[in-house]
């Protein structure tokens, strides 16, 4: 009997020694919120953030409110119940979520805003994100340097395309681009046929490429009947591919017509290919396993009582307070450089692309 016990006993011990790691390791419960799986850089968001935290020695709770309030609402609510440490959140609206955020606060979870700036809450403690601001100079500047405006060539029409009015970043994106645009717009070398200028006239609703086409559609039948577009400034690939299809609609993309420059962002598979078929003119990358790495080491140095990294604390004030953030630089990319930057460091491979 004393022989069972001791044996017994030991296969205890070894069954703990086994389990000791995994709980030591476990450094706690982070909740990841993604706005929607329809662009596949959420998908790669979520995907980095997941792989990074795990290497890192946490647990992670991954949802998408598929572009849902209220889903995104309820992810949140659930994450507190479940007791998360950290909530990472990419908001549908950054105005939504003030009361989740209270409860968050009021139960010690922290919260980091992620990509996109939480609006009119105090609760947001950090923002990771690229700069936005110079994503939309990169996307103008990519247009004017083919227009070749800068060496005095023109007038040239064109058109403007906002994202979403409920994403923080869609005034930072458009912002960016106006400050090269307007001077030009202003010189007359850039003619917007339309007169739409302003967010509140040029924005895109939830991101919606089907959105961008109609609003295209109307463009091209109300003011170019006898004109030509040279250029649309537009600020998300998914956005470029519907206006794409619009002009391709009525004639545009052949030898007698060719389609104007069309810039984009994300650097998503689709567009890519647009850009390698002679379509879409440029798009910018944001290598979000860089977004992922330091979103994870924010949460790390703020868990353990560090300093956290940031980079900037003046930009982002969302209404309430300046929000501390870290700023990633993001790339303009084109035919030109499309194979050193995405293939050469291995975000894609030439197979997805080709």
């Amino acid at each position: 009997m004393k022989k069972l016990q001791n044996f017994l006993a030991a296969a205890a011990v070894g069954l703990m020694a086994l389990a000791a790691p995994a709980t030591a390791d476990d450094k706690g419960l982070i909740g990841i919120s993604m706005p929607t799986k329809s662009s596949a850089r959420w998908i790669a968001d979520g995907d980095n953030m997941v792989k990074v935290f795990t290497e890192k020695g946490y647990t992670t709770d991954l949802q998408y409110a598929e572009d849902d309030i209220p889903n995104q609402l309820a992810q949140i609510e659930n994450m507190i119940a479940k007791g998360v440490k950290v909530l990472v959140i990419a908001a549908i609206d950054g105005t939504t979520l003030s009361q989740a955020l209270q409860q968050a606060a009021d139960s010690g979870i922290k919260v980091i805003a992620y990509d996109r700036l939480i609006r009119d809450s105090g609760n947001v403690d950090y923002y990771a994100t690229f700069d936005n601001f110079q994503v939309g100079v990169l996307q103008a500047t990519t247009l004017t340097d083919a227009l070749g405006v800068k060496d005095g060539k023109g007038p040239f029409n064109i058109e403007l395309f906002g994202g979403s009015p409920d994403d923080n970043n869609a005034f930072f994106f458009y912002d960016g681009a106006m400050s090269v645009l307007q001077p030009y717009i202003d010189s007359g070398k850039l003619v917007v046929q339309s007169g739409q200028t302003g967010m509140d006239k040029v924005g895109t609703l939830r991101w919606d490429g089907a959105v961008a086409q109609a609003r295209m559609d109307n463009l091209l039948s109300a003011y170019y009947a006898d004109k030509r577009v040279d250029a649309v400034l537009s600020p998300y690939d998914g956005l470029s591919i519907g206006i794409l299809s619009s002009l391709k609609g009525v004639g545009y993309g052949t030898a007698d017509m060719p389609l104007p420059y069309v810039s984009g962002q994300d650097a998503e598979v689709q567009s890519i290919k647009s850009m390698l078929a002679g379509e879409q003119y440029s798009t910018i990358f944001k290598d979000t396993r860089e977004l992922a790495k330091v979103t994870a080491e924010m949460v790390d140095a703020l868990l353990a009582g560090k300093e956290v990294p940031v980079n900037d604390t003046k930009t982002y004030n969302n209404g309430v307070k300046v929000v501390p953030s870290y700023l990633l630089k993001p790339v303009a990319v084109d035919k030109t450089n499309w194979e050193e930057l995405l293939i050469g460091s291995g975000y894609y491979t030439k197979d997805q692309v080709q």
